[in-house]
């Protein structure tokens, strides 16, 4: 079996356009990936075309040569841009292995090691971040069978905030917890935004509230603030989703001081992504993969977690996407009352839809200001 084709489409989803592609090979079986990359779509779908003459005739089987071909070879650092692009391609080429071997990409990865995956909800408080809109919106996430959900409390900040913002953020926190009561798990995102004297600040002022973790607190490439933010918070810090090497996890994990490991399978690439799973249990960590791009992100998120023995939670915004994203896909991504149950069917188990994609043109406006506020309504950016 070779790698025919490579051949992408992008969906202008209101808050992140997303990239898709579809392998194609010469014994008629095509796989699904994606590539999407917050406000760089046409970037990244740029990147994929100059690139798959490299592994146009190739065997989708091959997906280290693949990845050693499209990052190696290359011989330049083109970071998330073309991590996604690898990733996106060798995710289609597991769909593709999936369909040919008649199973499920999980059982390639190593097999079912779980029985469900317990998910946490992301993108549930798009409706407001005032106090009452938070605490009758995460009642909601929990009436749903959620026993676990985030959020960013903290608005537009950047770096410092001023006393009335510290207050204000603390505040959100206290009124989500008093809403799921104390037996579900609350997760703080922090989204790069602080120095590490205010993430430290932040992290003992939220700890009697309890969360299971305080996520990318500060910048990420400057691994020694993360590891003292880690080593001084009082809170579990959980970080990871920027990295796109193996060499940046190894560096990070050396410290023993972060635990909670958020590795992102768009910028990796599945295989380095399970390499990276078995480097965490080989330091006492758990996994909670990164999950905020698009549907096939999810999916693919969902098959590494069923095959990772020291998994801790999956992320889930698809609930709470717009109606229509639900078309995308041939067979809908369900959760049902928190959990989400092993697929079953071969390769990722979902297509394309190509009529309701066309639906859904490109828009330049369709990224996540997360520095600018009201971000978190995920509307189109004028």
């Amino acid at each position: 079996m070779k790698i025919t084709d490579v051949h992408t489409y992008i969906v202008g989803n209101s808050w992140k356009n997303w990239l898709f592609v579809r392998v194609d090979t010469d014994e008629g079986i095509s796989g699904i990936g994606e590539g999407t990359l917050n406000a760089f779509a046409k970037t990244v779908e740029a990147a994929i075309h100059e690139l798959k003459h490299l592994v146009i005739g190739m065997s989708p089987f091959d997906v280290e040569a693949i990845s050693l071909k499209m990052i190696r070879d290359v011989y330049s650092d083109g970071g998330q841009i073309q991590g996604s692009a690898l990733a996106a391609i060798e995710t289609a080429c597991w769909d593709i292995m999936g369909k040919a071997t008649g199973q499920p990409v999980y059982k390639l990865l190593g097999g079912q090691c779980h029985d469900k995956l317990r998910c946490y909800a992301n993108g549930w408080y798009r409706g407001g971040t005032d106090e009452e809109s938070l605490f009758n919106q995460a009642k909601e996430v929990v009436a749903k069978g959620y026993t676990a959900l985030k959020f960013d409390p903290f608005g537009s900040a950047w770096r410092t905030v001023e006393r009335a913002d510290f207050s204000s953020a603390i505040r959100k926190i206290a009124v989500v917890r008093e809403a799921v009561g104390q037996e579900v798990d609350i997760l703080i995102e922090g989204h790069n935004r602080f120095s590490v004297h205010t993430a430290i600040q932040f992290a003992d002022a939220m700890a009697p509230y309890r969360p299971t973790w305080f996520e990318a607190p500060v910048p990420p490439y400057r691994q020694s603030s993360v590891i003292e933010v880690a080593k001084r918070s009082p809170v579990p810090i959980a970080c990871g989703e920027d990295y796109y090497n193996r060499e940046q996890f190894a560096e990070l994990l050396k410290h023993d001081a972060v635990h909670i490991i958020q590795l992102e399978p768009q910028f990796l690439g599945l295989s380095a992504s399970k390499q990276i799973c078995g480097m965490v249990h080989a330091h006492n960590g758990v996994t909670a993969p990164h999950s905020a791009q698009g549907p096939i992100c999810s999916i693919v998120c969902a098959h590494l977690n069923m095959a990772t023995p020291n998994f801790f939670l999956h992320e889930i915004f698809d609930e709470f996407n717009a109606s229509w994203a639900q078309e995308i896909l041939s067979t809908s991504f369900k959760v049902e009352n928190g959990y989400l149950q092993p697929p079953e069917r071969p390769g990722l188990g979902f297509e394309l839809n190509l009529d309701e994609i066309a639906k859904h043109p490109y828009d330049p406006g369709h990224w996540l200001p997360l520095f600018r506020q009201g971000w978190e309504k995920r509307e189109r950016v004028e």
